[in-house]
């Protein structure tokens, strides 16, 4: 089995205060929070997801909010941007927006034909919003009217220590180059949503330094075990390290750092957030995997309390 990745399956970062992270994403960006869970490597934080109405992937941004991290610098070696989809006319409806609400933006930019807002959240983390089509339903819940809501992801740009190799990983997954911009060259995969890596090329770039405000790792579609593991062997005969699976309760995971220093992973579609919540109470409750929960009143006691705020009427 040959398959290649239909594009990004979800962006983790690193937050600091938790309940400001929770209050960005829903709050402003009108995000659902999809999952509350902790960091299966580090138990004594969370693990937030953002997303539409049932974390469908290429919708997904995680966070490990860690309380007093000191800020990460963006740079070489990392994702510098996660760049999310919104409608073709709603630039001016986001603009207003977040200047309303006192967010850090620059104006607005043409970049390969389509309009392109930057904006960064609370801790420095670049965000994007691209207007163009996507076939994502937004999640209605939150206090964006649906006709301006977020459209899950349009892509990712990494800043590369070595793009041109970077973007040979990219090809082992499935990308094809489809165009060059000043220093960014563009990479898309087959799907239809969360189909855009951008690489940078600049020399001058200071390397980034891990930290709030910065991404951790950027994740590929698989469909199923068997398409991961197709993947996994390219890899590996690519000449690349790549770990054995992981089990991350809502789907499996595989990861690498490419040679241009940005960690990677290839996770499965299912099972998804659903196995241990129903649908219309996703992100309410803290949900553990098996080997955690009998560790359960340990964890509560130590992660702070999070409150999601009825959302604003939508305007």
């Amino acid at each position: 089995m040959d398959q290649r990745t239909d594009g990004l399956h979800h962006v983790t970062a690193i937050s600091g205060d938790a309940q400001e992270t929770v209050d960005f994403y829903t709050a402003v960006l009108g995000l659902r929070l999809v999952k509350r869970t902790v960091n299966f490597d580090d138990p004594s934080t969370y693990h937030l997801y953002f997303g539409d109405e049932t974390g469908a992937p290429g919708t997904i941004l995680t966070f490990f909010p860690f309380r007093g991290a000191s800020r990460g610098r963006v740079g070489k070696g990392q994702a510098s941007a996660t760049a999310f989809a919104v409608p073709p006319d709603s630039v001016e409806y986001w603009v207003e927006r977040l200047t309303d609400l006192g967010v850090d933006a620059d104006e607005p930019v043409e970049r390969f034909g389509e309009t392109v807002l930057a904006l960064r959240d609370g801790d420095g983390q670049p965000v994007e919003l691209v207007a163009t089509d996507s076939p994502v339903e937004p999640w209605t819940g939150g206090p964006v009217p649906p006709a301006h809501a977020v459209r899950g992801f349009h892509g990712a740009t990494l800043s590369s220590a070595r793009p041109a190799t970077t973007g040979s990983v990219l090809a082992e997954l499935g990308f094809e180059r489809v165009g060059r911009e000043s220093d960014r060259t563009r990479y898309r995969a087959a799907g239809d949503r969360a189909a855009v890596v951008d690489v940078l090329d600049d020399e001058d770039a200071t390397p980034g330094r891990q930290g709030a405000g910065t991404v951790h790792h950027v994740a590929f579609r698989a469909p199923d075990d068997d398409a991961q593991f197709a993947a996994r062997d390219r890899l590996l005969e690519a000449g690349l390290r790549v770990t054995g699976q992981k089990d991350r309760q809502y789907f499996r995971s595989v990861y690498f750092r490419e040679p241009g220093g940005v960690l990677f992973e290839v996770a499965t579609d299912g099972p998804g957030f659903a196995i241990d919540e129903d649908a219309d109470a996703l992100g309410t409750a803290l949900t553990l995997p098996p080997w955690l929960e009998e560790d359960r009143e340990f964890l509560e006691a130590r992660l702070p309390d999070l409150a999601v705020g009825n959302p604003a009427e939508a305007d």
